[in-house]
């Protein structure tokens, strides 16, 4: 795109390539933000349809815009700041949330060259990232002043790092798999990993139950069902956001799923072969990167709606013991199997 600017409009290369950035980054944030509008609208069609009940189906053909009237009342509510807090705080909370929820998908490979930053060390920046999210609701909880927002704060910086510690050990096991931190190079990897005919780490026999552990540590990531102890309403009214209204509070509410969509990419990129087809088979090359890559998307927030959906809650205490007693082991070992089968196969 860079180039295009500097042969079409003769503009410098620093021109250039700020032009191409800028429209780089819009031609990721508005479709997401499109994106997370109508997966909250398909989130509430799936639970309705496991409970038996016809979710949104007023506003717009079949619903569709219901998402978009349900943004249009919070946009025009009053914004209440509460009197006690720090109202500097309490209003970049939000605006931490949302923005660094956007900022992870710089790295995600939509096909074999659309990626905004193809940068060596991907992997790293999206790990990285996303383990600054929690700093939203952090200071959301602190800054407002109240017991139970505080509360739900303590919580989330705990679970974050119970589960953000095995996830590390996880994506050890595919860096060392695919030997590169770049996303694209591990999407690579994956073509033809299982019997020359699968491309996907996840039928690999040693990365299968790390995919399985990644997925539910996403879960947790994101604060979804069953592990959404941050907002646990029996003991916490809202969690963090209890303070919150108006375009705060909706904020919060985008940031969630944009961060729940970015977790599905993950697992897609990660394991199931991203932008590649599921089979290494020629005429399957002719369908765009993207549409495979948003198909795998897609499936996997079916699978998180379906969980939130039939999973109760978890208590706090099994959260915990999930994280430090089951998975941060079990990864462990599994970083010590994975190197030594690659060092075992390599002297081979």
């Amino acid at each position: 795109m860079t180039d295009f600017f500097q042969s079409s409009l003769g503009l410098s290369y620093e021109w250039s390539w700020f032009i191409a950035t800028i429209c780089g980054i819009l031609l990721i944030a508005l479709p997401l933000m499109l994106s997370v509008a109508m997966i909250i609208y398909a989130d509430r069609k799936i639970w309705a349809a496991m409970a038996l009940r016809r979710g949104p189906n007023v506003v717009g053909p079949w619903g569709l815009l219901q998402s978009f009237a349900d943004g249009l009342k919070v946009f025009l509510q009053e914004t209440i700041v509460p009197s006690a807090s720090n109202k500097v705080l309490f209003l970049l909370a939000p605006i931490i949330t949302f923005t660094v929820a956007l900022m992870a998908w710089a790295v995600i490979p939509f096909n074999g060259r659309a990626i905004l930053a193809d940068i060596n060390v991907g992997l790293l920046y999206v790990l990285a990232i996303s383990s600054l999210g929690v700093y939203g609701t952090v200071i959301a909880g602190w800054s407002s002043n109240s017991k139970y927002p505080f509360f739900s704060a303590m919580r989330a910086s705990a679970q974050m790092i119970s589960y953000e510690v095995s996830i590390g050990f996880i994506v050890i096991c595919v860096v060392m798999y695919a030997g590169t931190f770049n996303m694209n190079g591990i999407v690579l990897a994956q073509r033809g990993h299982g019997f020359g005919i699968v491309n996907a780490f996840g039928f690999n026999l040693l990365l299968f139950p790390m995919a399985v552990m990644f997925l539910i540590s996403g879960m947790a990531e994101t604060g979804r069902a069953p592990f959404d102890l941050t907002e646990a309403e029996s003991e916490l009214v809202a969690g963090y956001q209890t303070e919150y209204s108006s375009m705060s509070f909706a904020l919060y509410w985008l940031g969630e799923y944009a961060n729940v969509l970015l977790m599905c990419a993950l697992n897609a990129t990660l394991f199931w072969g991203g932008w590649l087809p599921p089979i290494e088979w020629a005429p399957l090359y002719w369908i765009p990167g993207w549409i495979w890559l948003f198909a795998k998307i897609f499936f996997f927030f079916f699978v998180f709606s379906w969980v939130k959906a039939t999973v109760p809650r978890y208590r706090y205490d099994q959260l915990m013991r999930l994280g430090w007693k089951v998975f941060l082991p079990v990864s462990l070992g599994f970083v010590v199997l994975v190197s030594g089968w690659l060092m075992w196969r390599q002297g081979a």
